[in-house]
């Protein structure tokens, strides 16, 4: 019997966050992501036209709903902010779900605000996230803006009495572990819901062993691993604050693929719920220039790193995540536990409201979507949380601190509500 999660090629890795919301503009490396009124998504392109990995069509484009009942007829007011490289605020099915109103859009640049607001349908649109967040009728936002602004406009909306989800990482750099407390306490002092867009949780295949997890079926996982492989990340284009420009010295530059974590990590967290608690990281030099000698604005010549993690539960786990492998590509895992895979658990994921379609990252963009505003009607646990956002994240922040340290194990710190 099998006890594989691997994604296809349906799944493979994609290009994230060139977000215009906070952070600004985004190049014009991709085309347009619209979603129809029959919920279908176009799939953005790159500049040769080509479909950007991980937004392949999955299959699952159909408005008809199979078993999926509503909960309320409420309508959550949400505001969106981030219409960039790949169309990420458009492109995770909000303004096609039955219980959203999107009443508000944001991007620093006026014209993609004014394509992210035809897109989602909003009637408002503001030049800043900051000043949507201070919009008293946006009940949630949806922060799609470039990673190192995560963090800090999720506090902020916390702090204006919105639900928030967000992009990944729930942190980002240099600034990871403060801003992980911070976020923390604000999460925990709001009492509203903070949910993290992790797409390789609802992998079909992930999420197949989470429900054989939860079952019992497993046991203790003895072993896990995820890989988050993308050839050329930190040479990329991205926005650039001082220019207020895309170009080659933008956050993505020689960034440390550690700190870029999520999509690897998830494969234990994610089937779970455990926890990382501690980190030994070991990074390779990369060939690409930019990381030459660590003469970068991260201080980092690692193209590729890999991490060795103990658990919650007293296993192992091997997580890796890589800028400079060719022919190495996507988001993939393996989960092994002390039993036997029980093929009579139902491991399906759960049905897509009328309108809402799978999406991109194998199908997993609508159910995100659902599942946070499930979890504002509910008022329960979003499927990846605080406590799961910042393992996730901070596994990867220590695992370079580690690496650095040529391997020295490190604690990893625990943050759950």
């Amino acid at each position: 019997m099998k006890h594989i999660i691997k994604d296809d090629a349906r799944r493979a890795a994609i290009t994230r966050r060139e977000f215009g919301g906070m952070l600004g503009v985004a190049g014009a490396v991709c085309g347009m992501s619209r979603a129809s009124a029959r919920g279908v998504q176009e799939a953005p392109t790159d500049a040769d036209g080509k479909v950007i990995p991980g937004f392949e069509t999955t299959g699952e484009e159909s408005v008809a709903p199979k078993d999926w009942q509503p909960y309320s007829d409420r309508r959550v007011k949400v505001g969106i902010a981030g219409y960039g490289l790949c169309k990420f605020g458009a492109a995770f099915f909000y303004q096609n779900h039955p219980n959203v109103e999107v009443v508000a859009a944001t991007d620093l640049d006026p014209g993609r605000c004014a394509e992210l607001a035809k897109a989602v349908g909003a009637r408002k649109t503001y030049p800043s996230c900051e000043e949507m967040i201070r919009d008293k009728s946006v009940e949630a936002v949806f922060i799609a803006t470039d990673a190192p602004s995560h963090a800090r406009l999720a506090i902020m909306a916390l702090d204006h009495g919105k639900h928030v989800c967000s992009a990944v990482p729930a942190v980002f750099g240099f600034e990871a572990e403060d801003e992980a407390e911070r976020l923390f306490k604000s999460v925990k002092r709001s009492g509203l819901k903070y949910m993290m867009n992790e797409t390789s949780t609802f992998h079909e295949d992930l999420y197949a062993k989470r429900m054989q997890y939860q079952s019992g079926a497993l046991g203790k996982i003895i072993y896990s691993e995820g890989e988050y492989w993308h050839d050329g990340v930190g040479a990329l284009e991205s926005y650039n604050p001082k220019t207020g420009n895309i170009d080659q010295h933008g956050w993505r530059r020689a960034l440390p693929p550690m700190w870029y974590p999520t999509h690897a990590t998830a494969y234990y967290v994610s089937v779970t719920g455990g926890r990382f608690t501690e980190a030994s990281g070991l990074g390779t030099e990369s060939y690409y220039p930019v990381f030459k000698d660590g003469a970068n604005q991260y201080r980092n010549s690692f193209g590729t790193e890999i991490a060795m993690l103990k658990t919650s539960e007293g296993g192992i786990s091997r997580m890796g995540v890589s800028w400079d492998m060719k022919n190495a590509h996507g988001e993939q895992g393996r989960v092994y536990g002390e039993k036997t895979h029980d093929e009579n658990v139902d491991g399906s994921r759960p049905p897509l409201p009328p309108g809402v379609g799978g999406g991109g990252h194998g199908g997993s963009h609508g159910r995100l979507t659902n599942d946070f505003i499930e979890s504002i009607l509910l008022d329960r646990k979003p499927i990846v949380d605080i406590g799961d956002a910042l393992n996730m994240t901070l596994a990867g922040t220590i695992a370079h601190k580690s690496a650095l340290r040529y391997g020295e194990w490190m604690k990893i710190p625990q943050y759950d509500l």
